[in-house]
């Protein structure tokens, strides 16, 4: 099968992670895709915050009603930092007849050859590289377009740390992210303390 990889702190997990990631399924008609929470992602080790299994709750709740997405809970239980090379060598071995497709933004694309091992991630997936707002398309000089393909998403204009900052100051956060999440963040008092980390 074909199957997506998205990672990344979703911290909360919002809309706008769901609307890319069904456009990337349908334009690469992959046949699922999974979202993996970071434990620690290596891109945010001085600001990391949020409890992971919560935030490993949220993504389950963020994608329930999709039969398209899953989740995996790989990175939360390795209790480390969390490299992609890593996890994709572990799907390789687990899932050794499905094809596998790296979904990551233009901002972490042009500097993806900074990543851990970037050359062996490519051997292992197709790099499926979405547009990001502030970012104009263009090929990383280093790495070129080897195993590299562009897709066109929506630019949707909601961040997590933006959903985070609103409910720090007791604003709403509805239709910023699935009504489930909202109920989750809400119940548990979540992002009620000021936050480090600026992120999305």
């Amino acid at each position: 099968m074909k199957i997506g990889i998205y990672g990344g702190t979703f911290n909360p997990p919002h809309l706008g992670h769901l609307v890319v990631a069904e456009r990337v399924r349908t334009e690469l008609e992959l046949d699922s895709i999974i979202f993996i929470p970071t434990f620690i992602s290596p891109h945010k080790q001085e600001g990391e915050s949020g409890v992971p299994l919560d935030r490993l709750r949220m993504t389950k709740l963020a994608i329930v009603d999709n039969e398209r997405f899953e989740s995996s809970d790989f990175e939360i239980n390795g209790k480390s930092i969390s490299y992609t090379v890593k996890t994709l060598e572990y799907l390789q071995r687990t899932r050794p007849n499905d094809t596998f497709y790296l979904l990551i933004g233009m901002d972490n694309y042009l500097t993806f050859h900074l990543w851990k091992e970037p050359k062996k991630i490519l051997e292992i997936v197709t790099l499926v590289v979405m547009n990001r707002p502030g970012y104009p398309k263009q090929v990383n000089e280093v790495l070129g377009t080897l195993n590299t393909v562009f897709v066109d998403v929506p630019n949707i204009d909601v961040s997590s740390s933006d959903i985070r900052g609103r409910v720090e100051l007791g604003k709403s956060i509805r239709y910023l992210v699935p009504a489930s999440v909202e109920s989750y963040i809400l119940d548990k008092g979540l992002f009620k303390e000021k936050l480090l980390d600026t992120n999305s």
